[in-house]
């Protein structure tokens, strides 16, 4: 719960210094956003590895500071469910799916572009057109992590759909589930209504898709080690780690111990008691985490919760 895993912290890591150096070279005459951006394939300055360098790229401090903060509150647990192996072999693949599917929009504008201008225009005159334009297409590229960190949330949803998270401005928790459920039908009708806003929803469902379509073949596929009762003994573990920590930590036959508390049976028994009371308001923290959150504790139960997974 309090250590970012391996995968997640140098995801953080790379596009934070990915952001910065987009600013230093930008100083130096140097624009990253272009040459690792994916442009649409039918543009001059397209390459292949953009599919990848574009998930690194951010356009502003609000742009990076989202998709970061979504891959912290959900990548960390799901790469403590899944392992860091999957978790990144995921977050790269609906990357690149999101890359492809907004590749695939960008061409159908085009197409209804040149259709505009020649009604019967066939694919062959769109191609020449395309080859033709192909600099004035550099305009059109895509940058952001915006498409895998919809995937890792999908992933959240699918693996905990009945955890209930607090989400501005409700003032009442909803349940994963409808939270995805809620982030796909705006990025569906905001796609469709072709707002001009500058965001690739496109790229954003299409991440979405890509993860939808290899969980449920993990889910078909039990040799692929991707197990759902793991998603839910998630907290589960977590509650059983501190049992366990705390047990070995009691020492309640150690004559040690015994004598400084006095050396007296009444001392061990009041000791045991408040150990065990400890231990029962830990297990009510931990159970109001699966039930509403880690945001949902108030900062004395954090505290508490700090403290406790930190005695030696």
């Amino acid at each position: 719960m309090f250590r970012i895993p391996t995968v997640t912290k140098n995801l953080l890591i790379i596009n934070l210094i990915a952001f910065i150096a987009t600013f230093v070279f930008q100083l130096r005459g140097i624009d990253l956003a272009d040459i690792g951006g994916l442009h649409f394939f039918m543009a001059s300055n397209f390459h292949l590895y953009q599919l990848v360098t574009y998930l690194f790229l951010h356009a502003s401090f609000m742009h990076i500071l989202s998709n970061m903060f979504g891959l912290w509150m959900f990548g960390c647990v799901i790469e403590n469910v899944w392992g860091p192996k999957k978790f990144l072999f995921y977050y790269i693949s609906c990357g690149i799916g999101a890359g492809l599917l907004q590749e695939i929009a960008q061409l159908g504008s085009f197409y209804m572009t040149i259709v505009e201008q020649v009604p019967d225009a066939t694919f062959g005159t769109v191609i020449s057109l395309g080859a033709q334009y192909a600099s004035a297409l550099n305009a059109w590229t895509t940058i952001g992590a915006s498409g895998a960190v919809y995937a890792v949330i999908l992933a959240f949803g699918m693996t905990f759909p009945n955890e209930r998270l607090f989400i501005i401005p409700f003032p009442f928790p909803i349940k994963a589930k409808w939270f995805v459920l809620g982030y796909v039908a705006i990025e569906f009708f905001s796609a469709l209504g072709s707002s001009g806003d500058g965001v690739a929803h496109t790229a954003h469902l299409g991440g979405m898709l890509f993860g939808y379509l290899m969980i449920r073949y993990w889910q078909r596929h039990p040799d692929s080690n991707f197990d759902k009762g793991r998603g839910q003994q998630f907290f589960e573990n977590l509650k059983r780690s501190f049992d366990q920590r705390h047990h070995q930590k009691g020492h309640y036959n150690n004559p040690n111990m015994r004598a400084e508390r006095g050396g007296s049976k009444e001392d061990d028994m009041n000791y045991n008691a408040r150990k065990k009371q400890n231990q029962e308001e830990i297990d009510t923290i931990l159970d109001k985490i699966r039930k509403s959150g880690y945001d949902s504790l108030t900062k004395e139960e954090k505290k508490k919760l700090f403290d406790a997974s930190n005695q030696q």
